[in-house]
């Protein structure tokens, strides 16, 4: 579930915070404490939209529900394209249930999770609403749709960094011609629009340090780092960007290593046994994340690059 803190608001008074292209606290519409008088609680939907895998509750336009169920449908064929082969997946299960409000207004008057969601996975729906105006209005709902794959499809065992890293990983992947691309950076997206705040040294010790990079094995155990309600947008770049290394990294060297990983539980003790020792993979790791923090300064023509391996547009 993706989370905004208190921390998060204090940039609101940093001059200049503001330039950051498409960046999430730049639209008040996202950032604005909802009045009290303006919310009303939804009990009924205008329409239900059914498609191959999902069932779809709307209070959106039947042009935006198909736009959001079209690009989770995307999703369902990149994450079966992914695991459907590893996993023994139950091929005539029940239709998954998203429900999507039409405004975000209206989804905060509905939120049965934390007050600072922005969509929330609860067994047996996914809840979002449409981002009026965003480049990428659906990818809110393709981060939980991804939670209801690995929970109700893949039933994989849960371990945060797993579960947050796939959900990332997907969730800010390209849909270019309604298929969604594994990997292909859509920099329209949580949290890779943070991405290009991030300031490295290069000194890995230094940067741990100095709070700029969460230590990988504390990322990956689960305890022993920083608090995650004070450094959320480090915790949730450092899931995704670990999952997209496992997946990318030197052409794929630890992809078949990082399913099998994910298969057998995303312990400390199997990421050593399976992957390597930690140590070494956070030197690679840390690498590959300052390569990804730099490229996200080059602005990329987001048509004419659109089938590359990985692209920045912010």
């Amino acid at each position: 579930m993706i989370a905004k803190t208190k921390i998060l608001l204090a940039f609101l008074v940093i001059p200049g915070f503001f330039a950051a292209r498409y960046c999430w606290l730049q639209n008040e519409t996202i950032n604005t404490p909802l009045k009290a008088a303006s919310l009303q609680k939804t009990a009924n939907y205008s329409e239900t939209l059914e498609t191959s895998h999902y069932i779809t509750s709307s209070n959106a336009t039947t042009e935006k529900t198909r736009h959001v169920a079209d690009a989770v449908e995307s999703l369902h064929v990149a994450y079966m394209d992914l695991f459907g082969d590893s996993l023994e997946i139950n091929h005539q299960q029940k239709k998954l249930k998203l429900v999507l409000y039409k405004s975000r207004a209206e989804f905060k008057a509905n939120n049965q999770s934390s007050s600072w969601a922005e969509a929330y996975y609860r067994k047996p729906a996914c809840y979002a609403y449409y981002s009026e105006g965003f480049p990428n209005p659906y990818h809110w709902m393709i981060h939980e749709a991804v939670h209801q794959l690995n929970n109700e499809t893949a039933h994989f065992r849960k371990y945060k960094w797993v579960d947050e890293g796939l959900a990332t990983y997907f969730g800010t992947s390209k849909i270019h011609q309604q298929k969604l691309l594994p990997g292909n950076i859509d920099a329209n997206t949580y949290p890779i629009w943070w991405l290009s705040s991030l300031s490295f040294t290069g000194d890995l010790q230094s940067d741990i340090s100095k709070g700029r990079i969460i230590p990988l094995r504390a990322l990956i155990s689960g305890s022993g780092g920083p608090d995650i309600n004070s450094n959320v947008n480090l915790y949730y770049i450092e899931y995704w960007s670990l999952s997209h290394f496992l997946f990318h990294f030197q052409d794929g060297r630890y992809a078949g290593k990082y399913k099998q990983l994910i298969i057998a539980g995303g312990t400390p003790e199997n990421f050593e046994k399976i992957i390597g020792p930690i140590d070494q993979i956070q030197n690679e790791w840390y690498g590959y994340l300052q390569q990804k923090a730099a490229a996200s300064q080059i602005p990329v023509d987001d048509e004419s690059d659109a089938d590359a391996d990985v692209i920045f547009v912010q």
